[in-house]
Formats: C-alpha cells, structure tokens, sequence
C-alpha cells in the first residue's frame, strides 16, 4: 500500500445535504448511508479506532433528525423540541475552522488545534499526545503517529498538516453520516458527518464543507450545530443499541498508510 498522500478539501458533489433548522432538527437531503460508530478502546481504555453498528434508514425525504436530545425514537425527531428545555440558537462561526486555529509546528509536520471543536473523543494521546507527536515529527515513527491520532479526531479539531504545503492529511471518508457512541465513558456523541456533506442553515449561509465535522445530538453545546463535548460531561445516552440489528461490521484498527 502507498504511503499517506495529502488530501484536498472533499466535496459530495450535491448529491446529500444537510439543513439545521433555527429551532428544530436537522433535515438529511439525498439518502446518505447512516449507521452507529462506536469508538473502540484498547486494554488501557484509550480510544484507538471506530467500529460501525448498527444501520438507520435515511430514506424519508427529507429524514430529520433529532439535535434537542429529547426525542423519544432517536435518532429521528418526534417534535420534542417543541416541549424540551433546551436552547437550539446556532452559534457557531460560518468561518473556515483552521482561522481560530492554535499552530503547532515540529520538523516534519503542523498541526492545527482549534479547542473549541473538541468532541472529547479521546483519539489524540494512545501513543503519546498528538502535540507531542507533531513537535518530534521529523523522527519518521512520531510523524506516522501524529498524523494517525489528528486524523482520527472526528471534529476536525486536530489537522496535521504538511510543514512546507500546509495541506492536510486526512483518511478518505465516503460521504457518510454516523451516530458516534463512546462506552468507555457511557455516553453517546454527535453526529458525524463524513466526507464533505454541506452543511446549511435555513436561511441558505453554508458552514465551511469539511471532510469531518461534529454536530451536536444531546442540545447541550455551546457551539450550535457543533459538538463541544458536552455529553460527555453529562453522560449523556442516546438509548441507541450498536449490535441490535444484523449489519454490525468489524474491522481492524486503520492502518496510517490508509491516510490521504
């Protein structure tokens, strides 16, 4: 297998998009696949990989799916958002992720940390922290590991870059959506949102297209649509099952050769 290549920014060419609603759900346009992600860890419970469950039909057009976190047949919306205590107001930038960015550069590679995105996933330490990783980079083991843990960061808080390009490295994602579930905290995520499905407001102003990204399912965050980790602090649960239906799919951890 070829050595990772440098990714540029992904787009699915229309065929899905997706519109948060100002006070209501997300609306999922063009029938992407959807199915539980579960975040694997290994002995020492650190997160190590994704491993896809159980799947959920998006063929309803279009299919809405619930941000409150108060649906009663997550994870579509059943109009609890017109009861729940919950406060909907989109409040993130529109603005590229990589502006607000902290840069941390070491021999070989850089690496963009914008905090405010961190999902609380857990992908940036298993083999030492990503920081780290990125400032003994130009040893060729601590590169591969740099690039591996930033890649694996579902929100896109952490992009290794390339230090003389700036492009980034990223694993090749299929325009997809997935339910992130995390057991070794007992907590549900976000949604995942994979290789560059639009992201919209009703109003038509269009969120940065990122091969990635996180938004907020539990209605908690502070950084509306996206994910801020909140439901980790909450532990909060989706009631979702990964293993209910028969379409559970495992596979061994990617390989950091697979990232593009």
């Amino acid at each position: 297998m070829s050595k990772p290549e440098i990714s540029d920014r992904i787009a699915a060419a229309g065929q899905f998009r997706i519109t948060v609603t100002e006070k209501g759900p997300l609306l999922v346009y063009g029938r992407p696949p959807l199915a539980i992600q579960s975040i694997v860890p290994d002995e020492e419970h650190e997160s190590r990989d994704f491993r896809e469950g159980r799947r959920f039909s998006t063929e309803a057009q279009p299919t809405a799916l619930c941000r409150c976190g108060a649906s009663g047949r997550k994870p579509y919306c059943d109009g609890s958002h017109l009861r729940a205590a919950w406060d909907p107001t989109l409040t993130a930038s529109e603005e590229p992720l990589a502006r607000d960015a902290e840069r941390i550069e070491g021999g070989a590679l850089a690496l963009d940390d914008n905090a405010k995105y961190c999902v609380f996933a857990r992908f940036c330490h298993p083999d030492g922290d990503a920081w780290t990783l990125t400032e003994r980079s130009e040893d060729p083991e601590s590169r591969e590991r740099a690039i591996r843990e930033a890649s694996l960061c579902p929100s896109a808080r952490l992009t290794a870059r390339e230090k003389e390009s700036g492009k980034p490295y990223e694993f090749r994602f299929e325009p997809s959506l997935g339910l992130i579930e995390d057991e070794a905290i007992g907590a549900s995520g976000g949604l995942w949102i994979r290789g560059g499905i639009p992201l919209s407001r009703e109003d038509g102003r269009t969120y940065e297209i990122r091969n990635r990204v996180v938004v907020c399912r539990c209605g908690r965050s502070a950084n509306k649509p996206y994910c801020d980790g909140t439901h980790a602090a909450l532990k909060w649960r989706d009631g979702l099952r990964a293993d209910e239906a028969s379409e559970v799919r495992e596979r061994p951890a990617r390989r950091p050769e697979e990232v593009w």
